[in-house]
């Protein structure tokens, strides 16, 4: 899936791993805030999930999110990049 898709699809788990001060000042429509320096202990919330997208605000903690995820055997994640670029894909 691409991100266009993924970020539109209407069970991507969108999440935001700005910290929570960054996310207060707007996000992707429809994210949560998983901070990255909360990751570890909140894998749980990324089993079962069919497609993931993480993004931050410039791409490099959604890049580490994304490495995160993949070494704890969650494959189904596309780093989203800038919380920017995701809201504008969003329809």
């Amino acid at each position: 899936m691409n991100l266009q898709d993924a970020v539109n699809s209407k069970t991507t788990f969108l999440v935001d791993v700005r910290t929570p001060g960054e996310f207060a000042m707007g996000s992707a429509k429809g994210a949560v805030n998983i901070p990255l320096d909360r990751l570890a202990s909140e894998t749980e919330r990324f089993k079962g999930k069919d497609t993931i997208v993480v993004f931050c605000a410039s791409g490099g903690r959604s890049s580490q999110a994304e490495h995160f995820l993949k070494q704890n055997g969650i494959f189904n994640v596309l780093n989203g990049g800038a919380w920017s670029y995701v809201a504008m894909l969003q329809r």
